[in-house]
């Protein structure tokens, strides 16, 4: 089993930055492809980034590419979401997640470990 426990969320405002990180524990870290998801109510999870277990491939999803960073320290068992030029509809709960298989994917299903979420809210 990995234990994901993110942090970081909070309030900021329009065109600010935040940092979210995700602390893993448990399980192997540096086998895993790790993932950013949101959430905002009434809705599905939407994919925000995800990387590689080595760190050297990401994928991001249009709407934050060129705005959001993904990273990952597998020393440490951390990864980390920088957000920056943050937007009203960046409001949402943000998760992360890892992927036992090593294939990078923005599909929710296909991730094997969850955290509880942090909440992102960007005021206008």
């Amino acid at each position: 089993q990995l234990q994901l426990v993110e942090s970081g969320g909070g309030l900021v405002q329009s065109g600010g930055s935040l940092r979210l990180s995700c602390a893993g524990s448990g399980r192997s870290f540096s086998d895993v492809v790790m993932g950013w998801f949101r959430r905002t109510p009434g809705k599905e999870r939407d994919f925000v980034a995800a990387i590689t277990a080595s760190g050297g491939d990401d994928y991001y999803a249009d709407s934050v590419e060129g705005r959001f960073t993904i990273s990952r320290d597998n020393a440490r068992k951390m990864v980390y979401l920088q957000m920056t030029s943050l937007k009203p509809e960046d409001t949402a709960v943000y998760y992360c997640a890892a992927r036992s298989t090593n294939l990078l994917t923005s599909r929710a299903f296909h991730y094997d470990y969850w955290g509880q979420g942090t909440q992102v809210t960007v005021s206008s």
